[in-house]
């Protein structure tokens, strides 16, 4: 049920929200600690509703479809009172890219390098995004101050993960150009 779970936290950061806004900040190039595509976050919401764990009222617009938007219940409130309590699962990486890197040798080095510059270039892209909602968190204190924000200090916590994972990601993908680099050439490069 980790998605389940993941959907109440991002709802009880957000408060209200549409499943199209949910599916925004499950988005690979926006999230913060969950990833899923649109179709699983809806049918999963359909589920939450049913359960009882979110509820659902629906706004009617004139110039678009009605949305309806969701905010989390006392059972979805409760829910993730229990899953704070449950042990979470080890994680390990789980990378495709890792897999081209790891083979290499019996492959296309300048293709595996293309890759990693993508990659490079979309968790350059992550970091900003995630660096402007850190000053926003902020808003020009310490972290002691921001810590101390009861309401913000699990989200705050989450963003500093997603931070330090980016920036690895970033280092490890300069790493890797430079030692892939093909016959002495520039490809392998990052052009940091």
């Amino acid at each position: 049920m980790a998605l389940r779970h993941a959907l109440l936290a991002a709802l009880l950061t957000v408060g209200e929200a549409s499943g199209y806004d949910l599916a925004k900040e499950f988005d690979p190039a926006r999230a913060t600690f969950w990833t899923a595509s649109p179709q699983q976050i809806y049918r999963e919401l359909d589920g939450m509703e049913g359960a009882g764990l979110v509820s659902a009222r629906v706004v009617r617009q004139s110039a678009r479809p009605d949305k309806r938007m969701l905010s989390l219940t006392d059972a979805g409130r409760a829910e993730l009172t229990a899953n704070s309590r449950s042990a979470a699962k080890p994680t390990a990486i789980r990378d495709e890219m890792l897999v081209m890197v790891q083979s290499v040798s019996a492959g296309d080095p300048r293709a595996v390098c293309v890759t990693i510059r993508d990659r490079l270039t979309a968790s350059r892209r992550k970091l900003a995004h995630y660096e402007r909602i850190e000053d926003a968190y902020r808003a020009g204190r310490d972290d002691a101050a921001v810590y101390a924000d009861g309401q913000i200090v699990g989200p705050y916590l989450t963003l500093l993960r997603g931070l330090a994972f980016e920036r690895e990601n970033i280092a490890w993908c300069e790493t890797a150009l430079t030692a892939l680099s093909v016959d002495g050439d520039s490809e392998g490069e990052s052009g940091a």
